[in-house]
């Protein structure tokens, strides 16, 4: 395993035996049970050899070798070849969970946005704590953009077009209505409020936009 952050696309194990370990995508790695594997994962679902993730020219391509119990990607199993995108999910069997993050998703916190609250979230490694409790599983890559926006937004009312184009970006914003929008900020909202039920994290300005109100560590 890589111990340090780079420049270069970085792979993060989640839920699974490996959770926490971190990988640069440098070279072609092996993902299996079998102990050559760069990345050995030990649980009897995983394959000898389970899947291969290579760095190209065309991007990160993540294959399925054959594996017993498959490969998924965000929930959809790998067939062929499959060029990674940020924050995508790789599901290796039942037994282990990665995140992948492109170079420009590993930039930390800078002090100005660690600012003092009951939620925190990392950049780095998309986690997000309420009350020092860490949300498990995961906020999806959207829900993360979304919630990265409100936070480094904090107390001010952001413009619901600003928030869709600064989370799906402005080719995949077009597309995205408000009932979209609403639905995945319910989806966040139950997310945060299963640790902290108490209190309205974000708020629906009406004929405004919405905001992020961070309360302060009790």
């Amino acid at each position: 395993m890589e111990g340090n952050l780079s420049e270069s696309p970085l792979l993060i194990a989640q839920s699974g035996p490996l959770k926490g370990q971190r990988w640069t995508l440098t070279k072609p790695l092996l993902v299996g049970r079998e102990t050559t594997c760069e990345i050995m994962v030990p649980d009897r679902m995983v394959s000898r050899f389970h899947a291969r993730i290579t760095p190209t020219s065309e991007g990160m391509l993540l294959e399925d070798l054959d594996s017993k119990n498959g490969t998924h990607i965000n929930g959809n199993p790998v067939v062929g070849q499959v060029v990674l995108q940020d924050g995508d999910t790789v599901q290796i069997a039942l037994a282990q969970q990665f995140l992948f993050l492109t170079s420009d998703a590993t930039v930390p916190l800078s002090e100005g946005d660690a600012r003092p609250g009951r939620l925190r979230l990392d950049t780095r490694s998309r986690q997000v704590w309420v009350n020092d409790q860490l949300i498990d599983p995961p906020l999806s890559a959207l829900q993360f953009h979304v919630l990265r926006v409100l936070f480094e937004n904090m107390g001010q009312v952001v413009d619901r077009q600003k928030l869709v184009t600064d989370s799906w970006g402005e080719e995949q914003a077009v597309g995205v209505s408000d009932q979209a929008l609403d639905a995945l900020l319910r989806r966040l909202r139950d997310r945060i409020a299963a640790i902290d039920p108490g209190h309205p994290y974000i708020i629906t300005v009406r004929g405004h936009g919405i905001k992020f109100d961070n309360p302060p560590v009790d």
